[in-house]
């Protein structure tokens, strides 16, 4: 297998619909091994709209390069409320992937 699962949490703010469900929020992603690239991504938003407009977002990025873009790109274009839960989570995200022993 060329890829490995990686996820990064966040707590969510108070009086959201997700935070019904989950008390956190969890970005989950599917990372290349050789280039740290995401090929899929997931997270734990109460609608799939949001799940699917994150994952439109983080795929792509390459993790080797860092999450300041990433979480730029999370700050312009997610106005939602759990927007700072998602920059959050991802910064979580990167953090597991440079302690992992999987990276190239």
């Amino acid at each position: 297998m060329n890829t490995f699962f990686v996820a990064g949490h966040a707590r969510l703010p108070g009086g959201m619909a997700a935070q019904n469900m989950y008390e956190t929020l969890t970005i989950t992603a599917e990372v290349d091994k050789k280039y740290g690239v995401i090929v899929e991504a997931g997270c734990t938003l109460a609608t799939a709209h949001g799940r699917e407009f994150v994952q439109k977002l983080l795929k792509g990025y390459s993790l080797k390069d860092g999450v300041e873009e990433p979480v730029e790109e999370v700050k312009k274009h997610y106005l939602g409320k759990a927007g700072n839960a998602v920059a959050s989570a991802l910064k979580d995200l990167a953090k597991q992937y440079e302690q992992s022993a999987v990276k190239g």
